[in-house]
């Protein structure tokens, strides 16, 4: 292991300092800071003893041109051998400024972080997620994580001491600001999942796939057409890799033809079930079981036994 580290810590709000601070620990860092946007109360919630200090900024959220601006500042005055940030859009625009800026080697998506003299080592899944690539370079470096793959770290009695910084001024006025649409859906969490794909014909009739899920006690995913294409279902619910990567103990996956983006995301499942008119659909490939049948006469049957058999 690295002897002595200092580590940086930037997060897009201060949830994303549990897990954050899970890798923190993991690292044996003797110095550690982080640089959130948030509220008093929600900073000081996150605000977790394995960091030295916290440096809220008084704002709900940071363009990512404001967030480069603040970590360049921090990195110029705590010179970290480490900056760690979160895998999300905002969060690796600012990272890639500062890393520009700052000459880093930098690394996103990573899975598996560890330290070593003389450098750091990162794993991140490649080829649609099929491989894994094991990269290496010298310190300082960047490197950003999706915050959930590390134990959270329960915030010690004390905390952290949290010192408010102002935000910089923005290059662009913004007039109105509106959230994404979002569910509430876990995707990730979730036991059972029934996925849905461009079999379906109407956005009614995924309300089958909505019973289907609720008899089973999960929730329903989607690949990418039903989201992206036809804007039936919200965001949260787009399974692959530019979306949610799941591992139920079963998925369902009915009318989805299994592309390689798609199925990259679901390997981590422990039973596939696949349900296509197409007997040549290449999902039957990754699948454990099989029905090559029309959703629409198969579903309702399938229903209804799982009724009778479950007494509903």
């Amino acid at each position: 292991m690295y002897g002595v580290v200092r580590v940086l810590v930037y997060t897009a709000g201060p949830a994303q300092l549990r897990g954050l601070a899970g890798l923190v620990a993991a690292l044996g860092a003797s110095e550690a800071f982080a640089l959130t946007p948030g509220r008093e109360d929600e900073v000081a919630q996150h605000a977790y003893g394995v960091f030295n200090r916290v440096y809220r900024v008084d704002a709900e959220r940071l363009t990512p041109g404001q967030l480069a601006e603040l970590l360049e500042g921090l990195y110029a005055e705590h010179q970290p051998d480490l900056v760690v940030g979160p895998a999300v859009k905002d969060g690796v625009d600012a990272g890639s400024r500062l890393a520009a800026r700052q000459s880093l080697p930098m690394f996103t998506e990573a899975v598996s972080v560890e330290l070593f003299d003389g450098g750091l080592r990162v794993r991140r899944q490649v080829l649609g997620g099929r491989a894994m690539a094991v990269l290496e370079s010298g310190l300082p470096a960047l490197v950003t994580v999706k915050p959930q793959l590390w134990e959270e770290k329960a915030p010690s009695e004390t905390g952290a001491e949290i010192s408010t910084v102002k935000p910089p001024a923005a290059l662009v006025e913004e007039e109105s600001w509106e959230p994404k649409k979002r569910e509430a859906v876990d995707l990730e969490s979730a036991e059972v999942v029934v996925g849905v794909g461009r079999g379906f014909r109407r956005k009614e009739d995924l309300a089958m796939a909505e019973e289907l899920a609720r008899l089973l006690g999960g929730v329903v995913g989607a690949s990418r057409p039903i989201v992206a294409d036809y804007g039936w279902l919200s965001e949260d619910r787009w399974i692959g890799i530019s979306g949610k990567k799941i591992r139920p103990k079963l998925y369902i996956a009915i009318g989805i033809s299994g592309t390689p983006q798609h199925m990259a995301a679901t390997m981590d499942s422990k039973v596939i079930v696949a349900i296509n008119k197409d007997k040549n659909a290449p999902i039957f490939q990754y699948a454990d079981y099989g029905v090559v049948a029309d959703l629409y006469k198969f579903l309702p049957v399938l229903i209804e036994k799982l009724k009778e058999k479950l007494g509903k």
